[in-house]
C-alpha cells in the first residue's frame, strides 16, 4: 500500500531568513549547506564546478548491454568487494560516466566500498581511453527526460546476476526525473533499497520555459549543440527517421521548447512538446513513491523555478523528503573554505543518504 503524501512542512535548511518546503519530517539531521567565499551567485554556482573540477577519470570497467529493442546501452562499473552494495548513477542532460559531477559520486562509493554501475544514456557514452567523441547508438531513436524503460533494463539485468546484494540509485538532473518517475511507475518495486536525486527539473515545461530567461539562452544553447549532433548522427543511420522529425526546425530551434517540439517529442512517440513534458515530469510521480527518497534541489536553480518545488512539496508521498537550499545554482552546491578548496556538498549527502540504507541488511 501507497504511503499517502504527507503535508508540507517548512524548515530552515541553511543560513539566512529564507525558509523552505520540506515534504517530510526528517528522520535524520543533514548538514546545512554554505557556498564557499565567492560562490555564492546561481551561476558561479552551475559553472565553477565544470570550469575548474579536476577530472578524477575513477578507473572503470565497461560493459555493452544488449537491449530488448536490438539497441546497446554501454554501462561504467566501479567494482568492488565481492557481494558489496552496489549503486547506479544516471547522469544528466547531455552527460556520461565521465562527467566530473559523476566521477565525484564514483569517488565517494569507492571511499565507502561500494560498488557502482553508471548508466550512460543512449548516444551518451564517450568514447575510450581520450573521451573526445560520443558513441552513437545504433537505433532509431535518442533517450530522454521519461525514458525510465532503459534504466528498468539495467536495474534489473545487473541486481539479477547477484540477488543477495542491495541496491540504491542516484539521478543527477535529468537522471533525476528518469529514476524518480521509474519510483512512481514501480512503487512496488524491490531492486532498489533507497535512492536519491540532485537538482532534478521536476516540471519539464516550466524548466524549458525559465531557461528562455536571463542567461538560460546561454546554457541552452550549449545543449541544443550536442542534441543536434546527436540527432544528426541518427540521421545518418535511419534516414527514415526524417518522416518524425521536423528537419527546418531541427536547423532552427533555439529554446528547448522548440527543440523538444520538432525533434525529441515526436522521435519518440510524443504529440509533441507540451505532450513529452506532461507525461514525464517527475513531479507528476513523487506522490507514489514507496522507496526512502532524498531530493536536494536550489531555490536559485536556473533551469527550475523556484515555486515548483513547493508543488513537490505538496505532492511527494511520506517515503520522499525534499530538501531545497536557499543556494547551489544547479548541480552546483559548491562548499568550503575558499573557491579552490571546495566541497561538493550535494554528492556527499546523496552518498551518505543511499550509503547509510545499503551499507548492512535491515534489521529484522
Amino acid at each position: 500500500m501507497l504511503a499517502a503524501p504527507a503535508a508540507a512542512s517548512r524548515r530552515r535548511l541553511n543560513s539566512g531568513p529564507a525558509e523552505v518546503p520540506v515534504s517530510t519530517p526528517p528522520d535524520e539531521t543533514i548538514p546545512s549547506f554554505e557556498p564557499a567565499p565567492a560562490l555564492g551567485h546561481r551561476h558561479v554556482q552551475t559553472f565553477w564546478g565544470r570550469l575548474t573540477r579536476p577530472r578524477l577519470l575513477v578507473p572503470l570497467r565497461r560493459e555493452v548491454l544488449p537491449t530488448p529493442d536490438g539497441d546497446e546501452l554501454v554501462l561504467d562499473h566501479l567494482d568492488g568487494p565481492a557481494g558489496a552494495p552496489r549503486v547506479f548513477l544516471l547522469h544528466g542532460l547531455e552527460g556520461s560516466a565521465h562527467s566530473v559531477y559523476m566521477q565525484g559520486l564514483l569517488a565517494l562509493l569507492r571511499e565507502r566500498g561500494l560498488r557502482a554501475v553508471a548508466l550512460n544514456f543512449r548516444s551518451c557514452a564517450r568514447a575510450l581511453p581520450a573521451l573526445n567523441r560520443n558513441i552513437p547508438n545504433r537505433g532509431a531513436r535518442l533517450y530522454h527526460s521519461g525514458e525510465t524503460g532503459d534504466f528498468d533494463h539495467v536495474a534489473r539485468t545487473v541486481a539479477g546476476t547477484e540477488p543477495g546484494v542491495l541496491h540504491a540509485a542516484i539521478g543527477i538532473s535529468l537522471g533525476g526525473n528518469v529514476l524518480l518517475k521509474w519510483l512512481g511507475e514501480n512503487p512496488g518495486q524491490r531492486l532498489l533499497a533507497a535512492a536519491a536525486t540532485i537538482s532534478v527539473p521536476f516540471d519539464l515545461e516550466a524548466g524549458a520555459r525559465n531557461l528562455e530567461k536571463g542567461l538560460g539562452p546561454v546554457y541552452t544553447a550549449t545543449f541544443l549543440r550536442g542534441l543536434r549532433k546527436k540527432a544528426r548522427q541518427l540521421l545518418a543511420r535511419h534516414p527514415e527517421a526524417a518522416t518524425r522529425i521536423d528537419l527546418t526546425r531541427l536547423r532552427t530551434a533555439r529554446t528547448f521548447f522548440e527543440f523538444d517540439d520538432a525533434v525529441t517529442g515526436p522521435l519518440h512517440g510524443f504529440r509533441g512538446a507540451k505532450h513529452y513534458y506532461d507525461s514525464s515530469s517527475s513531479v507528476n510521480w513523487v506522490a507514489r513513491i514507496a522507496t526512502p527518497t532524498l531530493c536536494l534541489s536550489a531555490e536559485d536553480d536556473p533551469f527550475l523555478p523556484a515555486s515548483v518545488l513547493d508543488r513537490v512539496a505538496a505532492n511527494a508521498s511520506g517515503a520522499v523528503r525534499l530538501v531545497a537550499t536557499r543556494h547551489g545554482g544547479h548541480t552546483g552546491f559548491i562548499a568550503g573554505r575558499s573557491p579552490f578548496r571546495v566541497r561538493y556538498w550535494a554528492e556527499e549527502r546523496a552518498v551518505e543518504f543511499v550509503a547509510g540504507r545499503i551499507a548492512a541488511p535491515p534489521a529484522g
